[in-house]
C-alpha cells in the first residue's frame, strides 16, 4: 500500500486485510474449542482456515489431534500425511501415524512409519520405543503365518499365543490372534477345540466370515451338519 496507493491495490490490499483478520479470529476461536473439548466445532472452524492456508502444518496437526478425539482416525492419517511433508524433520507428525495404524491393527504400516522417524532422529525415544514393540509383533506374525503356509499349525497355534503376549492392550491383535489359532485348530482336525475358539472370536465379531467358514469346517469334522 505504501509503495505504491493506487486505487486498484489498495483495494485488494485491504480486502487481503479483512480476510487475514477473519482468520486470526477463527484461530482463535478453534483454539478456544479446542481447550474446551468441543472437537468437532474445532474441526468446523479448521476447515475453514485451512481452505485458505493449504499449507500451515500446524494447523493440520492441531485437527489431525480433532480428528483422533472423535474416533476419525484415518482422516487424522491424511492431515499427518501433509503436515509430515510440509514440515522438515517432523518426526512428531511420522510418531503419531505409526500409533495410529498399530491402534488400528495394521502392523506392517506401523513399522514403515516408525521407521521413517528414526531415519530422521535415530535418537528420538518415543519412535525407538514403539519401533521394537511393532518389530517383535510384526516378525512373530509373520512366523506364525510362514508356519501355517508350511502346515505346521501347532506351532503357528504357539506363535499367535505369543502374539497375544506381546500386545494384550490393543484389543484387536488378540481377536486376529484368535482368529487365526480358530483356522489352524480347524485345519489341524482339533475339531472342539475350534469350536470353542472360533466362537469366541464370533462373539467379539459377529460377522467375521474367516472365523464362520473354520468353525463350519470343524461342525463338519464332528458330524454336526446343522450347525
Amino acid at each position: 500500500l505504501k509503495s505504491n496507493p493506487s486505487n486498484n491495490e489498495e483495494k485488494e490490499a485491504q480486502t487481503q486485510l479483512t480476510k487475514s483478520d477473519e482468520l486470526q479470529r477463527l484461530h482463535s476461536q478453534a483454539l478456544s474449542a479446542y481447550q474446551q473439548e468441543d472437537y468437532e466445532a474445532a474441526i468446523s472452524l479448521l476447515d475453514e482456515i485451512l481452505a485458505v492456508c493449504v499449507w500451515d502444518a500446524e494447523l493440520r496437526e492441531l485437527r489431525a489431534e480433532c480428528y483422533i478425539k472423535e474416533g476419525e482416525p484415518s482422516k487424522a492419517i491424511s492431515d499427518l500425511k501433509a503436515a509430515a511433508k510440509l514440515k522438515n524433520d517432523n518426526t512428531e507428525a511420522f510418531y503419531k501415524i505409526s500409533r495410529i495404524y498399530y491402534q488400528l491393527g495394521d502392523h506392517e504400516l506401523s513399522l514403515s512409519e516408525v521407521r521413517e522417524c528414526l531415519k530422521l532422529d535415530q535418537d528420538h525415544k518415543q519412535c525407538f520405543s514403539l519401533y521394537k514393540q511393532v518389530k517383535k509383533l510384526n516378525k512373530q506374525i509373520e512366523s506364525a503365518e510362514e508356519f501355517i503356509r508350511e502346515g505346521r499349525y501347532e506351532d503357528a497355534i504357539i506363535k499367535y499365543d505369543s502374539v497375544m503376549k506381546t500386545e494384550p492392550e490393543v484389543p484387536i491383535y488378540a481377536t486376529r490372534a484368535k482368529e487365526r489359532i480358530c483356522h489352524c485348530l480347524s485345519k489341524n482336525q482339533q475339531a472342539t477345540e475350534a469350536i470353542k475358539v472360533c466362537t469366541e472370536v464370533l462373539q467379539l465379531e459377529p460377522t467375521n466370515v474367516n472365523a464362520m467358514k473354520d468353525r463350519a469346517e470343524a461342525y463338519l469334522l464332528e458330524d454336526l451338519y446343522e450347525e
